[in-house]
């Protein structure tokens, strides 16, 4: 994502005026880089477009996320991210896709700390979203500042529509997402999933 999309989604905030205080980070700064944001509990980290190298900062990113973690993310357990699907992950196409980073610098070598992202269905004018947070940094608006960015790019992008499949025990999720306006509907073919949308 360029620098001047996160400029305009930044200008355009979706959040209502009660989710936004109750779980956005403060935003302190922009730069060519991306935007500078600090955290609730005060700890600051980089939001921008992920890039080609960060492959192994993405990998070492996973090996610190629970199965549990995994499992609520991808919806299926995994033990490893493998580097061919790393790679992939960290080289999107922009006219279908956008995944962003928050970026820990605090640490050598830096580290990804969340991810969110969306998949562009033109067909359908919409776009699957997905968002996670290291269970160390959760808890403090990271995960709704991500989401805030989703649904102001798919804005951008004119979509009529976002959504994305969450676990029906990832209560924090859901409760996210029913404080930005997404509809809920169940799964009957796969229980224990809910399919979450928000009309744009």
């Amino acid at each position: 994502m360029s620098t001047a999309s996160l400029r305009s989604m930044a200008s355009h905030p979706s959040l209502s005026s009660r989710s936004h205080a109750r779980h956005a980070p403060t935003l302190s700064v922009h730069t060519a880089q991306g935007e500078r944001v600090r955290s609730r509990d005060g700890r600051e980290l980089w939001l921008r477009g992920i890039e080609s190298g960060d492959v192994a900062a993405l990998q070492r990113c996973f090996t610190r996320l629970s199965p549990e973690d995994i499992r609520r993310r991808f919806l299926h357990a995994m033990s490893e991210l493998p580097l061919p699907m790393a790679q992939r992950l960290c080289n999107t196409d922009p006219a279908l896709e956008t995944a962003l980073v928050l970026v820990d610098e605090s640490v050598r070598p830096a580290e990804i700390r969340g991810v969110g992202r969306i998949y562009v269905d033109e067909a359908a004018d919409s776009a699957e979203f997905s968002v996670i947070v290291e269970r160390d940094w959760s808890r403090i608006g990271l995960g709704a500042l991500l989401m805030q960015r989703l649904v102001d790019d798919c804005r951008h992008r004119g979509l009529a529509e976002i959504w994305g499949y969450v676990l029906l025990e990832n209560r924090p999720m859901l409760e996210l997402c029913r404080e930005l306006g997404f509809t809920r509907r169940l799964m009957p073919d796969e229980p224990g999933t809910a399919q979450i949308r928000l009309t744009l």
